[in-house]
């Protein structure tokens, strides 16, 4: 009877154990995925926006085309603009509104300034970022404090100070382009800094990963398309 009356202790013993590495894990790739070591260290273009930083997460992927052809897709960036070229079926799990990311350089969405909002969700949320530093074919820099619901804002002083950091290194003499992607974030309460590690973090893995990919495919298409003389589309794999 001893020995019986352990089993389900142990079990749920070991379930922890693989829960708690399985957790360690993505968490780690969430924040480090695709990057190395040095790009992790190295100072990037709105690194002061958020000082102090609860979380910071590092992601990056070369792009077999120069940073002309991946410039235009960042810049048409955001919510019922050019999306966040992240997998279809994602926006249809997650978020359900958002319309398909775009496939062609769209002239109305180019020419993005600094101050300018890039809205994150439906116009009554107000949720979005404002262009902070914005360096044509280098870097594009956006900085959220809007994408917590008003009643946490209201109701528990909940606070998230959010930048993103697009940053873009010519490699092969110009021919490729290294993208470098970072986000730092600070949090209030605990429980909102607790619940962005264990959750946010891990998912940042599948959600920029996507976006990675889904930039790589968009330039690398753009930069061999007969039409990159003006507006284009790109055809996407299946």
């Amino acid at each position: 009877m001893t020995t019986i009356s352990k089993r389900p202790v142990r079990t749920a013993a070991v379930l922890l154990v693989a829960s708690a590495v399985a957790e360690t894990v993505l968490v780690r790739l969430g924040g480090t995925y695709g990057s190395i070591p040095q790009e992790r260290a190295a100072a990037l273009p709105g690194d002061d926006i958020v000082p102090r930083p609860d979380v910071v997460t590092d992601h990056a992927i070369t792009i077999d085309a120069p940073p002309g052809c991946v410039w235009p897709w960042l810049e048409q960036m955001g919510w019922h603009r050019g999306g966040w070229y992240t997998a279809r079926w994602v926006d249809r799990l997650l978020f359900p509104a958002n319309w398909p990311s775009a496939t062609r350089i769209m002239p109305e969405m180019q020419g993005l300034q600094v101050g300018d909002f890039v809205p994150d969700g439906a116009p009554d949320t107000g949720c979005g970022f404002v262009v902070e530093r914005l360096e044509p074919h280098r870097a594009l820099v956006l900085h959220s404090t809007s994408h917590l619901p008003a009643a946490w804002r209201e109701r528990h002083h909940a606070t998230l100070d959010w930048s993103w950091a697009f940053v873009l290194r010519p490699l092969d003499g110009g021919r490729k382009t290294r993208f470098s992607f970072r986000s730092r974030w600070s949090t209030a309460p605990w429980w909102l800094t607790l619940g962005g590690r264990l959750v946010i973090v891990p998912a940042d893995l599948l959600m920029s990963r996507d976006m990675l990919t889904g930039v790589k495919q968009r330039a690398e298409a753009l930069s061999v398309s007969k039409s990159f003389r003006g507006p284009a589309a790109v055809t996407m794999p299946p």
